[in-house]
């Protein structure tokens, strides 16, 4: 197994978590404001992430500190986006505007990085995106609202976070800057909490408790660190294809607890994203080369089979 294919199975599972981080904040939210949630969330993934590799933090140079700080700020702005976005526009709306990202980060790798993706790679973020399309756009849209602009900045926002993250990743300790953006998000979080005057409280039921921990601890913390050292090995966009598969898992978890249903158009989305992430993983020249070859031995060796038999 190679070490991109072992990056994108770590980035897949990351996704998987994601998946299911809609059901777990669903839940939050009910008992917390959205960026009191958020500040929760975040400072608690970011001081157990600390307590658990606090050699690495007192070990933090200048590069990792300057990197996790402009990563930091970009992850806040996203989560800030969307959030705000949500108010406006429907849910559907802002899963596909988000899921925008698996087409903008192969231009913008292109412009920024000179890394133009290959014909496979394109074809992948094609099916995706269609496949996205099925599965999120349910309603009628109507036309745009300010909603859909604030989501559709969080998508570019988004797409050059996963950019960023794959060229500093490569030049620091991925961990500690990882770490850094958490911290970053959750103090942000906690001053647009203040600055919206809402109602700062850790009053929370058990239930609750639960849900914020497995975001903090899975989804937030582990997801943040697998991502910034996976991207060691992988290229933004098998990062940005992978993620979409984020709404095909909130699909299955809200089946399995809520039992809400795909139904036809969502199937179909759901199969096209997963077929376009298996496009961009499989090297089908490989596999046909090899089997040609086997074909090719088989043959031979029948022949020679034959002829021994004949002889």
């Amino acid at each position: 197994m190679t070490k991109q294919l072992k990056a994108d199975i770590a980035l897949l599972l990351v996704t998987i978590g994601w998946g299911a981080s809609f059901i777990l904040t669903k839940n939050s939210l009910a008992e917390l404001p959205t960026y009191n949630f958020l500040a929760i969330r975040f400072f608690l993934a970011f001081f157990i992430s600390t307590a658990i590799y606090y050699k690495r933090m007192i070990r933090i140079d200048k590069d990792t500190l300057k990197y996790g700080l402009i990563l930091g700020v970009l992850l806040y702005a996203h989560y800030a986006f969307q959030t705000v976005g949500l108010n406006y526009t429907t849910a559907s709306k802002s899963a596909f505007i988000t899921g925008l990202n698996v087409i903008l980060v192969p231009i913008f790798s292109a412009v920024l990085l000179k890394n133009i993706p290959d014909k496979k790679v394109r074809i992948s973020a094609t099916l995706a995106m269609i496949g996205l399309a099925l599965l999120t756009l349910n309603q009628k849209l109507g036309g745009i609202n300010i909603g859909d602009i604030y989501t559709l900045i969080c998508a570019v926002l988004f797409a050059f976070y996963i950019i960023l993250v794959g060229k500093y990743t490569k030049d620091v300790d991925s961990v500690s800057m990882a770490i850094i953006q958490l911290g970053l998000v959750g103090l942000f979080s906690t001053i647009t909490s203040f600055v919206l005057k809402e109602n700062l409280t850790l009053t929370v039921s058990v239930g609750g408790w639960i849900n914020i921990t497995i975001l903090a601890v899975v989804c937030t913390s582990g997801a943040f660190i697998v991502q910034s050292v996976a991207q060691k090995f992988t290229t933004p966009n098998h990062t940005a294809l992978i993620y979409t598969g984020e709404p095909v898992f909130a699909g299955v978890f809200g089946f399995l607890f809520y039992g809400e249903r795909l139904g036809i158009k969502g199937t179909l989305g759901a199969l096209l994203i997963v077929s376009g992430m298996l496009m961009a993983e499989v090297d089908f020249k490989k596999i046909f080369s090899k089997n040609k070859k086997n074909e090719s031995t088989e043959s031979n060796e029948s022949t020679e089979s034959n002829e021994l038999t004949e002889g």
